[in-house]
């Protein structure tokens, strides 16, 4: 493994306490249903390792013996999403080259994860995002939240990159935005009026968005376009257990 392609990687395998989904399947979190006789986790967790990019793996969250032998680092849920990636992060070199993934993309495979760490331009914050057509045409009939920019209709993706050393400067901006969520006239101050009309409007270009992510947080922070549909594609719901259990099974090792 070449020095300039080492990562090391924050899974984030936390939840909400009584999630009905995870209930529902018998486990205390969604990254613990178990898929063609392995945790979902176990799927994110080899796709990483076994894209010879990944040295060094930080799990959040609880985990059971078929997760244990390829987590470096476990630790235990803080509570909320932000929580938990600024304890993964902490747990990093300030020097790492960073990738944080959420452990419930079982879809995910080896050489899709070393698509994204080498096409990722350099940023203090990279998001992949999926092209809806390319959802639509790898997996037909799935449902996700779309994005109109001027460039076409874009699904985030469910990993992003980062430099462990930026993350304290802006996670404070980022909690901000998730806490005025519920709150559209503060968001949009925040935001901007002009910026959040266009992106309603689908006249936001890709780079205007941004610039002004950029601005808010206070980082670099670019967009990667991938056509790897499995990045966007998370499970939350039965349909998507469905489908993820139908690719799974389509592939040789299974």
């Amino acid at each position: 493994m070449s020095e300039n392609n080492v990562w090391s990687a924050v899974v984030l395998g936390g939840g909400d306490p009584g999630d009905p989904f995870a209930a529902k399947h018998g486990v205390a979190v969604k990254a613990l249903i178990e898929l063609e006789g392995r945790p979902m986790a176990r799927y994110v967790l080899e796709a990483l390792r076994a894209s010879g990019r990944v040295r060094r793996i930080v799990y959040v969250g609880p985990v059971n013996a078929a997760l244990s032998d390829l987590i470096d680092v476990n630790l235990p849920d803080a509570g909320s999403l932000l929580a938990n990636l600024e304890q993964g992060v902490a747990a990093l070199p300030q020097d790492a080259r960073a990738l944080v993934v959420t452990a419930d993309v079982p879809m995910l495979t080896p050489e899709q994860v070393r698509s994204v760490l080498d096409e990722a331009p350099r940023a203090g914050l990279v998001y992949p995002i999926v092209r809806r057509a390319d959802c639509e045409r790898t997996y037909p009939g799935v449902k996700r939240t779309y994005a109109r920019l001027r460039e076409g209709s874009f699904t985030g993706g469910n990993l992003f990159l980062l430099e462990p050393k930026l993350v304290g400067l802006f996670l404070p901006q980022l909690r901000r935005v998730l806490e005025l969520r519920k709150h559209p006239v503060a968001l949009a101050g925040l935001i901007g009026p002009g910026v959040l009309l266009r992106l309603l409007l689908g006249r936001l270009s890709l780079d205007q968005l941004e610039k002004r992510v950029s601005d808010i947080l206070g980082v670099p922070a670019r967009a990667l376009i991938t056509a790897h549909a499995a990045v966007g594609t998370d499970v939350d719901k039965d349909a998507d257990l469905a489908l993820a259990r139908a690719v799974l099974q389509s592939r040789p090792s299974l």
